[in-house]
């Protein structure tokens, strides 16, 4: 297989690179040599590399600036930027994977959100990744939609790197026992994504994480457990943000399962994350 990895030196593309690598001819593109902004180059580069696969992780992913000001910018890569990919993708009838959120949701259900439910994103950064969705199901029938949530890896800025560096200047931090969703390992996550292109997976939208849900404190808490720091819980109106976040954005996780993948645990999946970073 021939395939070609957008924001390949993000979190997430970085893990889909590691992964695909020793079996299969991989082209990742950081944003350097691949402007998914710029439909011509996109067309360009897709049309020479012709991939068998286009496995689409290049996001904007800045929630408070795309309130404001990059509102511009989130909306180009998330919306204009996914359409290229997917236009590209079509013309060279590459199968196209796209790595959606769980913003594109409210947070109003009492129950985790199967993949049909009704969207309301509250945010601009939810917004575009709603019509990013859209883009795609439209210039590229037949792809693949991810939505995720909670994303942490060993590769760029994340809540587990967050705290692990706040927890070397702070006796006590308080963190949100208010919003809740699952945490999402990166390494996992591509692992789903090497699974579809392998197993005959129908296409369509899938909703991907880690088993078992949490607040952001209960997750702060199990980072910092053999950290010499006191976490406290505390309400979301402690911390005045711009975009404003889903109290409840827990995805339902049977489609995934339905395909016979096996998903850990979040807690498993952050041992695995944290072994990996003292080994580093």
């Amino acid at each position: 297989m021939k395939i070609l990895v957008t924001g390949a030196k993000g979190q997430l593309g970085e893990a889909v690179v590691a992964q695909l690598n020793d079996n299969h001819e991989v082209i990742g593109c950081k944003r350097e040599e691949l402007d998914i902004t710029d439909a011509v180059k996109v067309n360009e580069i897709v049309t020479s590399i012709e991939p068998d696969w286009i496995f689409h992780c290049a996001a904007y992913t800045n929630v408070e600036a795309a309130e404001d000001e990059a509102k511009d910018l989130n909306w180009i890569v998330n919306v204009t930027g996914s359409g290229n990919i997917a236009k590209a993708a079509k013309a060279v009838n590459a199968r196209l994977i796209n790595i959606s959120t769980d913003y594109v949701f409210d947070g109003q259900s009492s129950t985790d959100y199967e993949v049909d439910d009704v969207t309301n994103p509250l945010n601009e950064y939810g917004r575009a990744k709603l019509a990013g969705e859209e883009e795609v199901e439209r210039h590229c029938p037949g792809a693949y939609i991810i939505r995720t949530s909670w994303v942490f890896g060993e590769h760029g800025r994340n809540f587990v790197y967050t705290m692990l560096s706040l927890s070397t200047k702070n006796t006590k931090l308080k963190v949100v026992n208010d919003q809740y969703g699952r945490p999402t390992y990166a390494y996992d996550l591509a692992s789903f994504m090497v699974y579809i292109m392998k197993n005959d997976v129908s296409p369509g939208v899938y909703h991907f994480s880690n088993e078992n849900h949490c607040s952001w404190y209960e997750f702060a808490r199990a980072i910092l457990k053999n950290k010499d720091v006191i976490v406290e819980p505390c309400d979301s109106t402690e911390f005045i943000q711009k975009a404003s976040r889903p109290k409840r954005s827990v995805l339902s996780l049977e489609k995934v399962k339905s395909t016979g993948f096996v998903i850990p645990t979040w807690q498993n999946a952050l041992q695995r994350f944290l072994n990996n970073v003292a080994k580093s």
